[in-house]
């Protein structure tokens, strides 16, 4: 296979594994009578974890796009998963950091985690090497929008 047809190939795999991974987070949440977070607000609890991060790290960092990461932070600071605070020095920027009850959400998805590392039958080599390629296609994707991007003096 060509490496422009290999390429179109995994472009159309992390989009499958991404809807699949979804899927499975559903399925998770379900089987526990976890009904008030989707699959999604579930996995930003997770990506929040134990760290204190502010929105526009999880925007920048290409989790999550504007207007979609405020409304689940909005709804999951209303159900009880995650506090925010605003910074004192400016005001625009707010902190975001897991409730005991969130805590308690990002530990089942780790435990789920854990579980689906043991189902996954590829030798520790090859899932590192499918981890650098996909650091690389990141690092395009993020240098392409960047250099690509509109000049704001223009």
């Amino acid at each position: 296979m060509a490496k422009d047809e290999t390429y179109r190939a995994l472009v159309a795999a992390i989009e499958r594994l991404h809807r699949h991974f979804l899927d499975v987070l559903r399925a998770e949440l379900l089987r526990l009578e976890i009904g008030d977070v989707n699959a999604v607000q579930a996995l930003l609890v997770h990506n929040i974890g134990s760290n204190d991060v502010i929105i526009r790290d999880l925007r920048d960092r290409g989790y999550y796009h504007g207007s979609n990461v405020s409304y689940n932070i909005k709804k999951l600071t209303e159900l009880g998963y995650v506090e925010q605070e605003r910074n004192s020095q400016d005001r625009r920027s707010v902190r975001l950091r897991l409730t005991a009850r969130g805590t308690d959400l990002s530990a089942v998805i780790g435990r789920l985690q854990s579980r689906l590392v043991q189902r996954l039958h590829v030798a520790e080599d090859e899932l590192a090497a499918a981890g650098r390629t996909l650091r690389a296609l990141e690092e395009t994707w993020a240098t392409t929008v960047r250099d690509e991007q509109p000049d704001d003096a223009g």
